[in-house]
């Protein structure tokens, strides 16, 4: 690895450890906007967007199921996943919801300074 890709992953690593999507996902849709607000006015996330339906292939119990769900979306500081984590598996109607965290590598300043500004505010 040239020195160039070590400066360019460094800085990359820096981005990523500060801000993360979230995602879960539900079979309901009223179910989905409501966790997605409560998550926003508690400031657990500076927004979260609600996509679906979505055709769901997985296996659960033994057994290979297949489900329409809606995904949500949530941006926030990586320093707040614990707090959004337990949230979504205490608010959650699945017995075991997704809970998957994917760093935000890159973004405008812009964006990402109000993603923070706006999960400080009480």
């Amino acid at each position: 690895m040239s020195g160039d890709d070590e400066s360019a992953e460094a800085g990359l690593s820096q981005v990523s450890s500060r801000f993360l999507q979230v995602q879960t996902t539900t079979d309901a849709r009223a179910e989905a906007v409501e966790l997605a607000r409560e998550a926003v006015e508690a400031r657990l996330a500076a927004c979260a967007q609600v996509s679906g339906p979505v055709a769901s292939t997985y296996w659960w119990e033994g057994r290979l199921e297949r489900a329409e769900e809606w995904l949500i979306t949530f941006k926030l500081p990586a320093s707040g996943y614990q707090a959004l984590a337990d949230f979504i598996a205490r608010s959650h109607s699945y017995d075991e919801p997704e809970i998957v965290a994917t760093p935000i590598v890159a973004g405008s300043e812009g964006f990402l300074s109000w993603i923070e500004e706006e999960t400080l505010r009480s």
